[in-house]
């Protein structure tokens, strides 16, 4: 389906940070035990943010037991009016998507992935006209052909790219936060893998590859991860209206910004 897509943000989902998030998940970024106390800063500050974005923001409660759990990107993808329900890819949190599907379920059509594959929303970035599904150690082959067949079933393009090593998920390292740009962490992605996406590429430094996931919004709006100087410099050179949030506790248990909402609205205009 190529032509214009509605990148408003109109709503999102996010959950309460779990009691137990000392326990989340921590390999690539997380140096030191996740904070509890702070990671609820931290999400204080990030849902403030999309509502002064114009984002009607529900807040699930957490979910015991799933110290993961405020990671709701990964759970679902949402076009038009169906949310495809994923797979997660660490056993530890596949009892998360049975409570986003339910509430899901109220307002939209529900498809569950299916096949037996694995697929983090992490992975999953769309760039304009096509969504790019990112083959990583949580999101596999199998995953990738089923969640390709729910997208292409509901007239979208998809491309598949593979996620290096050095990297958590294909968001991690890569966002669009407006039609036609790309910004990059270049510690982990060739320009020339990304140019068949889009024409405009910033580029995110390597010591700054976290600072590579943001959050776009119209009229070149974006929020950041705070303390990463050069990206800032780049987006505002590139034109863009900078809001900046602390996502150190965040990063403790390997999340960014888009891992904790799952937005409704992309649809065709």
């Amino acid at each position: 389906m190529g032509g214009t897509f509605n990148r408003t943000k109109p709503s999102a989902i996010v959950r309460d940070i779990s009691g137990d998030y000392d326990k989340a998940l921590s390999t690539y970024f997380g140096t030191v035990t996740p904070d509890v106390a702070a990671a609820r800063g931290s999400h204080s500050a990030y849902i403030a943010a999309l509502r002064a974005h114009g984002t009607e923001v529900e807040v699930l409660p957490e979910l015991q037991g799933y110290p993961d759990c405020c990671f709701v990107e990964d759970a679902a993808v949402i076009l038009e009016d169906t949310a495809i329900i994923l797979a997660p890819g660490h056993p530890s949190r596949f009892g998360e998507v049975d409570s986003i599907a339910e509430y899901l379920s109220k307002s939209m059509e529900i498809v569950r992935l299916g096949g037996g594959g694995r697929v983090d929303g992490g992975d999953v970035v769309f760039l304009d006209d096509t969504f790019v599904i990112g083959k990583s150690t949580r999101t596999n082959v199998a995953g990738i052909e089923a969640l390709t067949r729910h997208m292409k079933a509901l007239d979208f393009n998809v491309d598949v790219l593979d996620v290096p090593s050095s990297t958590l998920h294909l968001t991690t390292v890569c966002s669009s936060p407006r039609p036609g740009t790309l910004v990059y962490s270049e510690r982990d992605l060739r320009p020339e893998s990304l140019r068949a996406y889009v024409d405009d590429l910033i580029p995110v430094p390597a010591d700054e590859a976290y600072a590579a996931n943001t959050l776009g919004y119209p009229d070149d709006r974006v929020i950041i991860a705070a303390g990463y100087p050069e990206t800032r410099k780049r987006l505002l050179d590139s034109g863009f209206s900078i809001t900046s949030i602390d996502m150190e506790p965040i990063m403790q248990a390997d999340g960014s910004l888009t891992c904790l909402s799952v937005f409704t609205g992309l649809r065709h205009v």
